[in-house]
């Protein structure tokens, strides 16, 4: 699409015959190509590569200005830089609106498809209870991953016809296979806990065999639709039978070693931000530039986690306290900007190549909390069964976190990655931290 528009503008502004000599003999393809991974990289940054964005019109419109303006200003410094780079005089200026409006325009219409009834996969939910709910308030707000909800079979009469979010209940458990077929059904999700005699095992168990109909069980779809694993729907036998078995060791000494050699590369590139940060934490409070901690690592190691120091010598002189989102009168000015745009965790860099932690991991916590969550938050020390990490699945997914419901909330993240550990979603994880860090998002 922008490279289309590059293109387009090229044929617009330079005639057929001058565009033709531009873009074949002098490259010009290769130079739009170019201009559209500058688009491409801007794109990423605003996360318009996030359908849920395009749920609203106006912030799609906004940020596709602010992607296309920066990626423009990025390459009006390239063309002046290497001016042999410009394809024709004015083509940028053309090929700028140009794929505002396509671009605009080609949202709106994907929006359009993944929106409309009859696009996407079936599902019949199995149940009617919170779990089945949950399942179908998740579905519903997210339409673009592609499924579409026909309703809900149940084993109780006087619930079929009520409506329980949206859709209704189509039919009593043991119909299942007539609704399966009347509504042209393509996956069941089953969300029924099996209570002796009224779970549907006969019924399940004959779709199943009979390959017409994908059988999935709640907790695992609601953990590949969201990101994040329910605590609520989870079982331990669902976590034991998903292990990712021996091959997980050789993965796991790859991974460590992926992360101590961009955590050394980390601290070679930001060591002259980290001196300038040491110098002006000196000048403006009295104490010193670093800051220990300790947390708790694998397996309930604790360790020292260090940082630059962003709070006043005494803030926790009455005993370790949550950290609240702005306001919090123990922060220093200069704090207050080191931790805004991530500065004060440079110092961790130390900690990864130690061996005390992983780039990417759970997020180590105090062991005052710790004690406190663990007693509250069911599974919460299964996030100790492997290397923390100075970021997470759960710092780019979850805004903030001071408060044991955060805490919940994250945790069903840090599962999701334990479970799902790999470096590729460790790549996506770091990914996503560069923009984490540029807009000040997260926590």
């Amino acid at each position: 699409m922008k490279l289309g528009a590059v293109v387009a503008a090229a044929h617009l502004r330079l005639g057929w015959v001058d565009s033709y000599y531009e873009l074949n003999e002098r490259h010009g393809f290769a130079k739009a190509a170019l201009f559209t991974s500058f688009c491409l990289a801007a794109f990423y940054l605003y996360d318009l590569y996030d359908f849920v964005v395009m749920h609203d019109r106006r912030e799609l419109v906004l940020r596709l200005i602010q992607a296309l303006g920066l990626a423009w200003i990025a390459l009006a410094i390239l063309i002046y830089a290497l001016p042999q780079l410009m394809i024709g005089r004015g083509v940028s200026l053309i090929a700028l609106p140009l794929a505002l409006f396509l671009m605009v325009a080609w949202r709106v219409a994907i929006h359009w498809l993944l929106g409309h009834p009859n696009v996407g996969e079936k599902i019949l939910i199995v149940g009617s209870g919170e779990t089945a709910i949950e399942i179908a308030r998740e579905v519903l707000e997210r339409r673009d991953a592609g499924y579409r909800i026909v309703g809900f079979v149940d084993n109780r009469p006087e619930l079929v016809g009520q409506s329980l979010v949206n859709p209704r209940v189509l039919g009593l458990s043991t119909e299942m296979a007539d609704v399966v077929r009347r509504e042209g059904v393509d996956r069941i999700i089953v969300a029924m806990g099996e209570r002796r005699g009224q779970f549907p095992t006969e019924q399940l168990l004959d779709l199943s065999l009979s390959g017409d109909v994908a059988i999935e069980e709640c907790a695992s779809f609601y953990e590949r639709l969201t990101g994040r694993v329910h605590l609520d729907m989870l079982r331990p036998s669902w976590l034991i039978f998903s292990g990712r078995g021996r091959q997980a060791r050789l993965s796991g000494f790859a991974r460590a070693g992926f992360h101590r050699v961009v955590a050394l590369v980390g601290a070679l590139l930001s060591s002259p931000i980290a001196l300038l940060t040491a110098i002006v934490i000196k000048l403006e409070s009295p104490g010193p530039v670093f800051y220990t901690q300790e947390r708790v690592g694998k397996n309930g190691r604790p360790f020292k986690v260090i940082k630059f120091r962003s709070m006043r010598t005494d803030a926790e002189r009455d005993g370790p306290v949550w950290a609240s989102k702005g306001g919090d009168s123990r922060v220093t000015r200069v704090g207050r900007i080191i931790r805004k745009i991530r500065v004060d965790e440079i110092p961790q860099f130390w900690n990864i190549l130690r061996g005390d932690m992983n780039f990417v991991g759970p997020r180590p916590e105090r062991p005052h909390f710790v004690k406190q969550l663990a007693e509250e938050i069911p599974f919460y020390e299964q996030r100790h069964l492997i290397p923390p990490g100075l970021t997470g699945w759960a710092q780019i997914k979850y805004p903030y976190g001071a408060s044991i419901e955060d805490a919940r909330q994250k945790l069903q993240y840090d599962l999701y990655y334990i479970k799902n550990q790999s470096l590729m979603l460790d790549a996506v994880i770091l990914f996503e931290t560069v923009k984490t860090i540029l807009f000040g998002r997260g926590t």
